[in-house]
């Protein structure tokens, strides 16, 4: 299923949403296979890159032959290089289509869309939460956590049960209350000195093994009640973690942000479909 931000119609006549969605046939810079038919997506989109936020999602032409879009959500953008990721998996027809577009081809995308995240830095304990194809928001705001460069504490808790698509290394981060033996990481995640933690019911070595947001209740209850009110939560991931994300926030009495998972036909308000 593909993944879109949290929807204010651009169709309800806001002007703040004029001049915000840009409409580009964009190059494929690069298309990565990843097991099970796992795949991230580079495309130049310089309009799309440059208007990017955490949580922004882009609503993507598959194939000539097929009418309607698919929203995936932005992984990564650089507004230097005019490039956009999308990490996706093949679920039916439209991404098993977009999965056969290969380099030096042309893509058209509609977007950024959405509203994206808004840390608050009165919380600077970010614990973000993503599953399956939720991960990427969950990367794109911890990159740009990272690049503010300020008193951002971000944690990025990730689970699937499916191979991930990286190749996960030990952690040489610690973090306190994740439990002995939970050491998978995210490399690109370390290399930013950002810590991040794995989780899976399928035995992956490193992982914690149970759902994402378990892992996550064993780091709040590492938490004094000081700590505790500097957290804040974002998650994005198939609706079951969703719900378990915003039951951890009322329990804990904490902010929580999510992203939905959706299908829609036009991406801007227009089909009510969001």
């Amino acid at each position: 299923m593909a993944t879109a931000g949290l929807i204010s119609p651009a169709f309800m006549g806001e002007k703040t949403h004029r001049g915000t969605i840009a409409l580009q046939e964009a190059e494929v810079i690069s298309h990565q296979a990843y097991p099970e038919q796992q795949y991230i997506l580079r495309l130049h989109a310089p309009r799309c890159a440059e208007l990017a936020r955490p949580g922004s999602f882009a609503h993507l032409s598959c194939g000539p032959e097929l009418p309607m879009r698919r929203p995936l959500s932005i992984m990564r953008a650089s507004a230097e290089a005019g490039w956009v990721d999308f990490l996706y998996k093949v679920v039916g027809l439209g991404t098993g289509t977009l999965a056969t577009r290969k380099q030096g081809e042309t893509v058209s995308i509609l977007g950024p869309i959405g509203n994206p995240f808004h840390p608050n830095p009165k919380r600077p304990r970010t614990l973000l939460i993503g599953g399956g194809v939720g991960i990427p928001p969950m990367i794109f705001l911890a990159e740009t956590l990272h690049q503010q460069q300020s008193t951002w504490q971000p944690l990025v808790l990730m689970g699937s049960e499916i191979p991930f698509p990286f190749t996960q290394r030990p952690s040489e981060i610690m973090v306190p209350g994740i439990p002995d033996g939970t050491i998978a990481a995210m490399p690109l995640l370390e290399d930013w000195g950002m810590p991040s933690r794995l989780a899976s019911l399928q035995g992956y070595p490193g992982c914690y093994e149970g759902h994402v947001t378990e892992l996550a209740r064993h780091w709040l209850n590492s938490l004094d009640k000081q700590r505790r009110l500097e957290v804040e939560i974002f998650a994005c991931g198939p609706i079951p973690m969703l719900a378990a994300a915003v039951q951890l926030a009322r329990e804990y009495e904490l902010p929580c942000q999510v992203s939905l998972e959706e299908f829609m036909a036009c991406g801007v308000g227009g089909c009510a479909g969001c």
